[in-house]
């Protein structure tokens, strides 16, 4: 059974005819809203009763070149009222002194009149002479202008002034070109079939007021149809970017496993970002292509850290606290001093256990971290970290390998995981995650390990640390199944609009 159509409908249908109408038109003819005539000219389409057709019409803004000639006169006219201001003759030199032209636009003017035949250029002596042959009655360029400056489309130009159009195009900076896509509606042959079977339209009501029923106008009213299948504008509703709903969800996870957040600065002492974890001071990541040094001020004042600096120093030169050869060289505190943007989270961490901890406790922080790196699908030079440690008697490896398997499972849905041995300065064993998840292949998280003595003993901490630095953005990408981290920090609305909300 065909579907009646709705009032809307029906006062569109009669706006049309088989010359294309605009949105707007067909809105100003039928007495109502343009949103409410767009609903129903896509619903007569799908019953094949409107023909809607998109063209693109084209229009102008004038550049800052087109504005200049428009208020002074374009550059040839500003020649020749020079040159019949001195007589008709003039030296070269001499008239572009005197006329109102920048550098650029003395030698285009000159050859737009010599051109047109308004001026010719001779020789008397070594000298290059102007003269004025005529003077043209008009310049249909500027009336161009004018009418451009109005906002008068393409089509609605003179066509008299068209081949000028073309001559504008050519000139620097004189016209934007602009174009908009217009919808243009017109009646089928069934839509007029059907318009002439349509009854008057009555005024509809969507609910029954007391009024109504008491004075019996209803009987006045049509009531209104709904169509619950008809399509309706796809609403999306507020939510928060899906990166940052997964930061505060890996967040509230942690919280509730009993983890306490911490935070430090972006701009860290080199102290605590290398020299607290026993990083040596030649340690080829301190170089500048590893971390971003701060230009000014290159230093900051440690002295409010001094006995723990005095410690870590002695450990690096001697391995006084741990009881190892250490790194055996002269520790270096303007070294220390001197100022980076964070490369890691576990500086973090440094000035947790400098701060003093007491055991057993649990930290984590989401930390934004800076490295200078190659941009590609798999890194960026400004990251997150998730960072956290774990200080606790009698701890061992198996309780890391635990925590990071959690991470990976829990966090990120990977399917599988698995453990690459590791080097770090500063853990002891240290080891890298690698999780999988189909459609995203093999991703690696980041690194973490055991604290070694040497970082732990001199920042007064006697008991094993597990620590873990892990790329919250790769968690995120392997959740979403995101191939290219670029894409995590997009602004594609419509993968943002789209991205579910849990």
């Amino acid at each position: 059974m065909e579907k009646p159509l709705h009032r809307i409908e029906i006062a569109t249908l009669k706006a049309l005819s088989e010359t294309p109408k605009s949105i707007e038109e067909i809105s100003r003819l039928a007495g109502l809203k343009v949103d409410a005539v767009r609903k129903a000219v896509e619903l007569l389409r799908e019953k094949g009763l409107a023909l809607v057709k998109r063209r693109v019409e084209r229009f102008y803004e004038l550049g800052p070149e087109g504005e200049k000639a428009l208020s002074m006169g374009l550059p040839e006219r500003r020649l020749l009222e020079t040159l019949e201001s001195l007589g008709g003759k003039s030296p070269l030199s001499a008239l572009f002194e005197k006329a109102p032209l920048a550098p650029e636009e003395r030698n285009p003017a000159l050859g737009k009149a010599k051109f047109k035949g308004w001026i010719s250029v001779k020789r008397e002596g070594a000298t290059p002479v102007v003269l004025l042959i005529k003077k043209p009655e008009a310049y249909p360029e500027e009336e161009l202008l004018r009418l451009l400056s109005k906002g008068v489309k393409e089509k609605d130009l003179p066509r008299e002034l068209l081949p000028y159009l073309e001559e504008l195009k050519k000139r620097p900076n004189y016209l934007k070109i602009l174009e908009e896509e217009r919808e243009e509606v017109s009646i089928t042959k069934l839509g007029k079939e059907m318009l002439r079977k349509l009854p008057e339209i009555r005024k509809e009501i969507s609910q029954l007021t007391p009024d109504l029923l008491v004075t019996g106008k209803w009987r006045e009213y049509s009531f209104s149809r709904y169509d619950i299948l008809a399509p309706v504008e796809r609403v999306y509703p507020g939510k928060p970017h899906p990166y940052t709903a997964f930061l505060e969800e890996v967040r509230e996870k942690l919280l509730a496993l009993g983890f306490e957040e911490a935070d430090g600065p972006v701009v860290e002492f080199a102290f605590f970002n290398c020299d607290a974890l026993f990083m040596p001071q030649d340690h080829p990541a301190r170089e500048i292509h590893d971390i971003y040094y701060v230009k000014n001020p290159q230093r900051g004042d440690l002295s409010a850290y001094s006995e723990i600096v005095e410690r870590v120093k002695e450990e690096h030169e001697k391995g006084s606290f741990s009881g190892s050869k250490g790194w055996k060289y002269r520790f270096s505190v303007e070294e220390a001093s001197k100022l980076v943007l964070r490369s890691q989270g576990t500086s973090i961490s440094a000035r947790l256990l400098a701060r003093g901890i007491k055991p057993p406790v649990k930290y984590f922080a989401i930390a934004r971290c800076y490295r200078p790196d190659v941009v590609d699908r798999e890194h960026l030079v400004e990251f997150n970290q998730v960072e956290g440690i774990v200080a606790e008697e009698n701890l061992n490896f198996r309780h890391l390998l635990g925590i990071l398997d959690m991470f990976a499972r829990e966090i990120a849905g990977a399917e599988r995981v698995k453990f690459l041995p590791a080097y770090f300065p500063f853990t002891e064993p240290s080891v890298e995650l690698m999780a999988y998840r189909e459609g995203v292949g093999w991703m690696e998280f980041g690194g973490a390990g055991i604290f070694r003595p040497e970082v732990t003993r001199p920042l007064g901490v006697d008991v094993p640390v597990l620590a873990w630095g892990l790329g919250i953005d790769r968690l995120f990408m392997l959740r979403y199944g995101i191939d290219d981290i670029r894409y995590v920090f997009s602004s594609d609305l419509q993968w943002i609009r789209e991205a579910r909300v849990v």
